[in-house]
């Protein structure tokens, strides 16, 4: 969370780049484990609640001239969540109402939209990326 933060200070603080004088946007990674209990992964959804948090924070403080928000995507097929899915994926994917799996790209095309003048009106959201997880009453 440290490290989100600094980074955002860092950009916006950097004159030549005139990020804020831009408009700029900013799209953390958070995870729906930082919003419901996720058993075997507590201290990462700790930190991933911390990104949610400082993201609605940041985006109230930064505005007018930044907007900030983060996707909270569920289990996506990546190397880091293997471990979540892998010998079972069937199974996990069971509990999602899209029954599947999140992939690379979905969270790639959140993030583009929440980055792209498409979203200029949205700041200090956090956007839900689990194939309806969440509206099913599961966890990740």
């Amino acid at each position: 969370m440290l490290a989100t933060l600094a980074w955002t200070q860092d950009l916006y603080r950097h004159e030549s780049l005139g990020f804020a004088e831009r408009g700029g946007a900013v799209v953390n990674i958070s995870s729906v484990s930082g919003q419901t209990p996720s058993p075997g992964i507590g201290f990462y959804g700790i930190s991933k609640a911390a990104i949610a948090h400082l993201t609605r924070t940041l985006g109230v403080e930064m505005g007018p001239k930044v907007r900030v928000n983060a996707v909270a995507p569920a289990v996506v097929k990546t190397q880091f969540a293997k471990a979540l899915y892998e010998g079972k994926e069937d199974e996990v994917a069971a509990k999602y109402p899209l029954q599947r799996l999140g992939m690379p790209d979905d969270v790639a095309a959140a993030v583009a939209f929440l980055a792209s003048p498409d979203a200029s009106w949205i700041t200090a959201q956090i956007l839900n990326l689990d194939g309806g997880l969440d509206a099913a009453g599961g966890t990740a």
